[in-house]
């Protein structure tokens, strides 16, 4: 039986819940996924201190494909230290329109947004001028922004569809106007994949506007973090959507992949079997793509999908399934479909 190795990064509040759900649908798969454990929890970063640090990152590098649950933010931000010390330079958020789920917007949304995973301002937390200023640094980067313009890309011609890169170049003309013309020279690679952009701003709209006009779309640190927290609004939840990190070698390579829920630890209903594991599903299903089992994780995600939109969901978006439950109901139209 063919076997895969991924580090497992436990964290707070529903992680453990998340996990099993996790590992229920591993059961289920026709190759074996050989989980190596790192506790990431709050109690354990403040027993172990930057050590357990160097030994996760050290685990990530050498396996190359890791799932994350949710961990607390506390002394440090974890999903901030791991993105720094992987080196990820790249987020990818899926955000789709589930069917089942009730929401106040009424289209249909299907766009993957890629992220510059560094820059931006948030590196660089700033400081006070005086007693009324405060400045803080912004910076764009050539590599970073090289290597999401090229997943941006070579995402799109999987999916078939076009790239749309976003900023407010107009305005911030340096930093934002280096970061278009990065992507507008790798553009040039794929003359087959139609190209555009579009200042942020207008894109909110037009995404709200012509949802179909959207499929993948490349942007700066801060942008991508706006634009995929209010995508997955559109559909209903911040909880249904999934995250992908990537550290690429100088080649462009992919060397380093971590997958993860984007919701939180939900420390009130933890241990109750009230969360949904959906998100964490959905990144297990881009994490199977990942390893090359294309297959598995489109067949987990069609049985994701279809549970919910035949009304086997959890409670948090009109059912009245645990978490245990759902994860089994997924679980058995996974197994049927890859009989």
């Amino acid at each position: 039986m063919t076997r895969y190795k991924i580090v497992e990064l436990h964290g707070d509040g529903i992680s453990a819940e998340l996990s099993a759900s996790v590992h229920r649908i591993a059961a289920s798969l026709p190759f074996e996924l050989e989980f190596v454990p790192v506790d990431l929890s709050d109690e354990h970063r403040a027993a172990r201190g930057l050590e357990l640090y160097d030994e996760a990152v050290k685990l990530m590098r050498e396996v190359g494909t890791s799932i994350k649950y949710p961990t607390a933010t506390t002394r440090e931000s974890p999903n901030k230290v791991l993105r720094e010390r992987c080196q990820f330079s790249v987020i990818h958020r899926p955000v789709t329109s589930i069917p089942g789920i009730e929401t106040n917007f009424t289209r249909k949304l299907d766009i993957d947004v890629v992220r510059v995973a560094t820059g931006g301002t948030y590196d660089d937390a700033g400081q006070r001028v005086g007693r009324d200023t405060a400045v803080s640094l912004r910076v764009i980067s050539r590599g970073p922004c090289k290597h999401a313009a090229r997943f941006a890309f070579r995402l799109a011609m999987l999916r078939g569809a076009g790239v749309c890169s976003t900023s407010k170049w107009t305005i911030q003309r340096e930093t934002d106007g280096f970061f278009e013309e990065i992507v507008g020279r790798v553009a040039q690679d794929y003359p087959a994949v139609a190209y555009r952009r579009e200042l942020f701003d207008a894109l909110l709209a037009g995404m709200i506007m012509h949802p179909e006009r959207y499929r993948v779309i490349v942007c700066p640190n801060e942008y991508g973090d706006f634009l995929s927290d209010a995508a997955c609004g559109l559909i209903g939840s911040v909880g249904l959507g999934d995250s992908s990190s990537f550290a690429f070698d100088d080649e462009g390579q992919i060397t380093t992949a971590m997958f993860d829920p984007a919701g939180g630890t939900a420390p009130d209903i933890a241990g109750q079997d009230k969360c949904n594991p959906t998100a964490a599903l959905l990144a297990m299903s881009n994490l199977l793509r990942h390893l090359g089992e294309r297959k598995a994780g489109d067949a987990l995600r069609a049985a994701l999908l279809t549970c919910i939109e035949v009304g086997e969901r959890t409670a948090d978006i009109g059912g009245v399934l645990g978490t245990r439950a759902f994860t089994e109901a997924v679980a058995q139209r996974l197994a049927a479909a890859l009989a």
